[in-house]
């Protein structure tokens, strides 16, 4: 983890120009952090699946601090660390990382096709959802973090958001196609996360269970 980025190397990187070679580097607002196991005192291991609609991996060993980091275009990177103390480290390290670059940032733009037209979609940590005509910047429409009130998609490129109008209470469904819907999933995903975490800092610590277990044991 390095500003905003997460980079993954085959060795430590060692020195100032290491850096540049990292075999893989993703935007942290685009990545996706998760536990996945651990075992408990009673030698049985507890799935953690931390977000729902994600679907877990099959591992192959049987290490017990594991955690994934899923990237775009359904990629992922499985990592083991010795201790449970590790494991609460990466997860906290990793959640206030991506808060800080969502507050740097301040909000992401991708390209995506509303009803067969090229359009802009904002995710902005102060106004929420926006799409825009890419061309005139026409706001199409936008909405508050808040007034999202639910979402599906094919896994593939399509999104269906639903919100719902403040004036009639009525929920609005907005379709949308991606190139890259993961990445922009999971950036929805860390700009709400964000949001919840400005306005009640006991946030980030309610939902790390790595955490959790650590201070039960």
């Amino acid at each position: 983890l390095k500003g905003p980025s997460f980079y993954v190397f085959s060795t430590p990187p060692v020195s100032t120009f290491d850096w540049v070679r990292a075999e893989r580097t993703y935007h942290l607002c685009e990545v996706l952090f998760k536990v996945h196991k651990f075992w408990l005192a009673e030698d049985c291991w507890l799935q953690a699946n931390l977000y729902l609609g994600l679907q877990d991996f099959d591992f192959e060993d049987q290490r017990p601090y594991c955690f994934s980091v899923m990237a775009g275009h359904g990629k992922s990177h499985v990592f083991n660390v010795e201790l449970g103390s590790e494991l609460a480290v990466w997860e906290k390290s990793f959640q206030r990382a991506t808060f800080m670059e969502v507050q740097r940032s301040g909000s992401r733009t991708y390209m995506c096709s509303w009803q067969g037209e090229m359009l802009c979609f904002t995710v902005d940590f102060a106004m929420g959802f926006t799409c825009f005509e890419s061309k005139t910047k026409n706001v199409l429409w936008r909405f508050k973090f808040s007034q999202l009130k639910g979402s599906s998609d094919d896994g593939k490129t399509r999104v269906n958001l639903l919100f719902q109008n403040l004036d009639t209470k009525q929920i609005e469904t907005k379709e949308l196609e991606f190139q890259d819907l993961t990445a922009v999933l999971h950036c929805v995903h860390s700009f709400i996360a964000a949001k919840v975490a400005s306005v009640d800092p006991g946030f980030v610590d309610s939902q790390s269970l790595a955490t959790k277990y650590m201070c039960s044991s």
